[in-house]
């Protein structure tokens, strides 16, 4: 590590909204589904630097809830980089003591990838230095929905309910809240990305670089920012 990031303030918690992917590939020429499989690429690259750069926590905004309505064959194109990413990355990650955690609704994937994402959950519980949540399914007032019903189902007394035991019924369970959300390709919205999460968390976009050109070099520059921010949560 240099002087200069020896310096740096490292997040405990950053997300990533992975936008630009589809945008990436007709500026290259190239068919769309390629623009999703570069991006997938750079979700391991992405964990790795983290790694080596000292973040512990990293979201990564994967596939919304409302993702599901495009096109059938793109869903079907990121199905199965989804099950490519849980047959081969997850071992690299159980290999580098990171965690893997499904945050969003594993109930709405095919059986065989609940299946998947579950085996990939409990091999990598216990790991410790990086946990990497992928974001799939996901949508903020989903996850407040699904956290509501379990604490209903569970019979909490309405004078039990506060903010540290409801965020015990989040996906994300456990996990401190997001210190800086980074969003690619210029967009400037949060797109319902960890709603609970993120009520202090500083925002970075991007607007000169797609999801699939985002590289160490680029964290380097995000992680800079977060250091050069005066963080008061409302004080």
């Amino acid at each position: 590590m240099t002087e200069s990031e020896e310096n740096l303030i490292i997040p405990k918690h950053l997300g990533f909204i992975l936008d630009g992917n589809r945008r990436w590939a007709k500026e290259k020429g190239l068919p769309t589904l390629e623009g999703h499989r570069k991006g997938f690429k750079r979700l391991t690259e992405l964990a790795d630097n983290c790694l080596e750069l000292g973040v512990e926590h990293v979201t990564t905004y994967c596939f919304s809830t409302e993702n599901w309505s495009r096109d059938k064959k793109e869903v079907s194109y990121l199905m199965d980089l989804f099950r490519e990413m849980l047959d081969k990355t997850i071992k690299k990650f159980h290999e580098k003591d990171i965690r893997f955690v499904l945050a969003g609704r594993l109930q709405d994937f095919p059986k065989d990838i609940q299946e998947k994402a579950t085996k990939a959950m409990e091999l990598t519980k216990d790991n410790k230095s990086l946990t990497f949540n992928a974001a799939l399914s996901y949508g903020g007032h989903a996850e407040i929905i699904d956290a509501t019903k379990k604490i209903i189902e569970d019979g909490l007394k309405a004078e039990e309910i506060n903010e540290e035991m409801f965020a015990r019924y989040l996906y994300e369970a456990g996990q401190p809240p997001l210190d800086m959300i980074v969003r690619t390709s210029g967009e400037k919205r949060s797109s319902g990305f960890m709603l609970w999460q993120s009520d202090y968390a500083e925002f970075y976009f991007i607007e000169d670089k797609h999801w699939p050109e985002f590289d160490k070099e680029q964290l380097k520059r995000v992680i800079t920012e977060y250091t050069s921010r005066e963080r008061r949560f409302g004080k």
